[in-house]
């Protein structure tokens, strides 16, 4: 091969990306891209947090609408743990770990 095919081959191969370049930079212009498609579109559905309790479990909390579900993923199944309305996983993690208003305080002598 001479050196002039080398250059026809290398000018034609940038020519074909340049294209590639401007039909793709076009698609997004006007609105045919990914990132617009997902932008526009609300999920209903989303993975909050995911704790692995063992090498087999774990606990995942999914965000469904207005709704909290902990769901426990094991190799025997699964789990629904608690369903709340979103948010309130925390306040009633502290609610039960708060003590009963009427319960005596403890003195630290076995009766």
């Amino acid at each position: 091969m001479d050196l002039d095919q080398y250059i026809k081959f290398i000018m034609a191969l940038l020519f074909v990306v340049a294209l590639i370049v401007a039909v793709a930079w076009l698609m997004r212009r006007i609105g045919l891209g990914s990132a617009s498609v997902r932008a526009s579109r609300h999920r209903r559905l989303g993975v909050v947090e995911v704790l692995a309790l063992d090498a087999k479990r774990r606990l995942v909390l999914v965000r469904r609408d207005d709704r909290e579900h902990l769901i426990l993923l094991s190799a025997t199944g699964d789990l629904v743990v608690d369903t709340t309305p979103s948010g309130d996983f925390r306040s009633a993690l502290t609610a039960t770990a708060a003590p009963a208003p009427n319960a005596p305080a403890p003195t630290g002598i076995a009766p």
